[in-house]
């Protein structure tokens, strides 16, 4: 065997390893007993140990130098081996372990924390997983920013400054467009109960009509929806609300837009480094473009309202373009996976400014409640009435995952531009979403960028696929026409 094939003979064993340390996080969210939270973090220290000797093994260092591509995709292999292993090589095993233990045991003080609306139970593992972040990012930037080596993780070769810039030219036409919406009356909410068994009947459906391929996956709940695995094993969580059957729909696609990507990658990737997600940016372009610019459009909202009826009966809406109001409602509220498409990036923007201060050592996390509330008021103009509805309504720090939040505005972007072009290469999509069919999008997703996983960088494969280097103006020029129509600005 060569050098390259022993390496890639070696890699595929060891993101095989990885797939079941994602398993064990998958059941950790859905069906593990409460009680078995220490031993699981054990368990995930155990096996991040493995993994961590087997990315750092000198072996692979070795091999790297002398390995020989044998076409594009083999070289983008060898790239993204390289940058995992001089990564890696960087965290003391013994740091890598007691992360995978502490966050994997602070997930659970959170989950708790949130049911039982107590910030202060939560705070001293917090404090212990934001130092030990800071530990692991100091060491991977060598002296260079910390937070910055921690986006390297989810959005390769951007920096914070980079996506503050991209955020700060979002902002005003964000909040312009918001004053201007908020001032119209509001269109008409969802009223009533609607029945979690029948709402998990339509979210399969849902599901299966955006898709995902229940044969390679499952659809279970958890109290944060998520996306999990990759190529034949990939599985995703909803959650149900007796009174907000949207949060079900909306996560459902949501996530199924992170699952068929996985599934679409091209199967000579199955585990190897190119069998993934090009960046949680990309993966997020995938699930905004699936659950908002296809989702909630008056096309497909008008099948949705039909298939509604036929569950639910009359619930409220005299016709479709009453229940597509209702869907894009703008509208105050505190939960980001609530927000409207207007609002939800600068929830988002919040998240990173605090995170990046908590890395940075500018905030401590005995502060964060009082930061958070403070900013929420001055940025959302009313003020967090529970730690639920504020610092304690995510799952990411929780887990340490620091530097991931800014990817879903990235995401947002990328979609603004995928969707723009997705428009002029199926001029009848509207037609063919009112009568549920999403193939003509899904499958032009799938061909133009969800195929390739990791072959191009994360910039690159939004370039490629959409013609025009990633810019936010599509975004903001769908927003202003899609809800100035609505709202008759």
């Amino acid at each position: 065997m060569s050098a390259y094939d022993e390496l890639m003979a070696y890699q595929r064993e060891t993101t095989a390893l990885g797939m079941i340390a994602g398993r064990l996080g998958w059941d950790q969210e859905t069906v593990m007993p409460r009680g078995a939270a220490s031993q699981r973090g054990e368990e995930m220290a155990a096996i991040e140990a493995v993994l961590h000797a087997r990315r750092s093994d000198a072996r692979v260092g070795d091999w790297l130098a002398r390995a020989e591509a044998p076409d594009e995709a083999g070289t983008a292999q060898l790239r993204e081996i390289r940058r995992a292993y001089e990564r890696t090589v960087k965290v003391p095993a013994d740091l890598a372990k007691r992360i995978a233990q502490v966050t994997s045991e602070a997930q659970g003080k959170w989950a708790q924390a949130r049911a039982d609306e107590d910030v202060a139970a939560f705070l001293p593992v917090l404090e212990e997983v934001v130092a030990l972040k800071r530990e692991e990012g100091a060491a991977l930037a060598s002296g260079g920013d910390v937070y910055d080596a921690m986006i390297e993780d989810y959005e390769p070769h951007t920096t914070a400054a980079q996506i503050a810039a991209i955020f700060d030219a979002m902002r005003p036409r964000l909040v312009d467009l918001r004053a201007r919406l908020l001032a119209q009356p509001m269109p008409a909410g969802l009223e009533g109960e609607f029945d979690e068994p029948r709402q998990m009947e339509l979210t399969h459906l849902l599901a299966r009509t955006f898709g995902y391929d229940l044969t390679r996956g499952r659809l279970d709940k958890a109290v944060h929806p998520f996306s999990s695995g990759s190529g034949n094993d990939v599985r995703i969580t909803t959650r149900t609300s007796l009174t907000d059957p949207f949060n079900c729909f909306y996560s459902t696609i949501h996530e199924v837009g992170h699952a068929t990507y996985e599934q679409n990658i091209d199967p000579a990737y199955l585990l190897t480094p190119l069998g993934q997600g090009a960046s949680m940016g990309v993966h997020e372009s995938q699930s905004r473009i699936y659950e908002n610019q296809l989702g909630r459009s008056r096309a497909f909202t008008g099948w949705l309202y039909e298939q509604m009826r036929d569950r639910f009966g009359d619930f409220g809406f005299a016709d479709a373009d009453a229940f597509y109001a209702a869907v894009n409602r703008v509208h105050n509220g505190y939960i980001r996976t609530e927000a409207d498409e207007v609002q939800y990036n600068l929830h988002i923007m919040l998240r990173f400014d605090l995170e990046r201060a908590l890395m940075q050592g500018d905030l401590q996390v005995r502060d964060l409640e009082a930061a958070w509330n403070d900013r929420f008021e001055a940025d959302f103009g009313y003020a967090v009435d529970k730690p639920s509805n504020g610092c304690l309504q995510d799952v990411h720090w929780s887990v340490g995952l620091f530097g991931y939040f800014p990817t879903y505005s990235l995401g947002n972007v990328y979609a603004g531009c995928l969707y723009d072009a997705l428009c002029r290469a199926v001029p009848d999509l509207d037609t063919q979403l009112a009568g549920g069919d999403t193939s003509g999008a899904t499958g032009w997703l799938r061909d133009k960028l969800q195929r390739f996983g990791s072959l191009y960088a994360p910039r690159e494969v939004i370039r490629r696929a959409s013609g025009t280097e990633p810019s936010p103006e599509p975004l903001l020029d769908y927003l202003e026409a899609k809800f100035g129509a609505l709202y008759e600005l």
